[in-house]
C-alpha cells in the first residue's frame, strides 16, 4: 500500500539536479572547445574582411554593362548559355564557393546556427543584405537574386559535408529533458496498524 492506503506504487518524475547532475565536461574540453570556438571567431571575422572586399569593391568600368536581375535563374541560364565553359564555371562556381566558410564557422561558432535549414535562412538573409548594399551603393555592381541563391546553396553544402561534423564535435548535443532517463521511486509504505 502506498501512502494514501490505495495499494498502487506511486510513480513520479523528477527534474532536482541534484538527483539528476548534468554531465561535466573536464576541463580540458572545455578549454579546447573555447579555443575552437575563438578560432572560428577569428575566422569569421577574416572571411566578413574578404567578403566585403570582394563583394563592395567599386568596379566603374562595367557601370553600363551591369543590370539587375530579381528573377530566380536568369543569371544562371545567360552564364550557361555562353560560349565559354570557363566564364560559366567561374560565375556559378564563385558564387558557389563564396559563401562555404560560413556554412562551416556559423554552426562552429554558435550552437543555435546548426541544421541546414538555419545555414539556408542565415546566409541567404545574410547575402540578400550584401546584393542590396552592392546594388544601391556601389558603383559597377547589381543586385542579382541568383548569387544569392548560389552563395547559400554553398554554404548548405558545406554544411552538410564538413560544418555539421565539425559543429557536432564542438557543441555536442544535450540530451532534452523530456528524452533523459525518468527514475521511478516508490512511496515507502506505512506500517499498517
Amino acid at each position: 500500500m502506498d501512502a494514501l492506503g490505495t495499494g498502487d506504487e506511486r510513480r513520479t518524475t523528477t527534474a532536482d539536479p541534484a538527483e539528476h547532475p548534468r554531465p561535466t565536461r573536464s576541463r580540458g574540453a572545455r578549454v579546447l572547445r573555447a579555443v575552437a570556438i575563438g578560432l572560428g571567431v577569428l575566422a569569421l571575422v577574416a572571411f566578413a574582411l574578404v567578403l566585403a572586399r570582394v563583394t563592395f569593391t567599386p568596379q566603374p568600368d562595367s557601370q553600363d554593362l551591369v543590370t539587375g536581375n530579381t528573377d530566380p535563374g536568369d543569371s544562371i541560364r545567360s552564364y550557361l548559355d555562353r560560349p565559354e565553359v570557363r566564364d560559366a564555371v567561374r560565375q556559378v562556381g564563385g558564387n558557389l564557393v563564396l559563401c562555404t566558410p560560413l556554412g562551416v564557422l556559423l554552426p562552429v561558432v554558435s550552437a543555435r546556427l546548426r541544421g541546414p535549414l538555419r545555414i539556408l535562412l542565415t546566409v541567404g538573409v545574410l547575402m540578400l543584405v550584401v546584393e542590396a548594399v552592392q546594388g544601391l551603393f556601389v558603383v559597377g555592381r547589381a543586385f542579382d537574386i541568383d548569387d544569392v541563391i548560389l552563395n547559400a546553396t554553398g554554404a548548405f553544402l558545406a554544411y552538410i559535408f564538413l560544418g555539421r561534423h565539425l559543429a557536432a564535435r564542438v557543441h555536442p548535443r544535450r540530451t532534452p529533458w523530456w528524452r533523459r532517463e525518468r527514475t521511478t521511486k516508490t512511496v515507502e509504505q506505512r506500517p499498517t496498524e
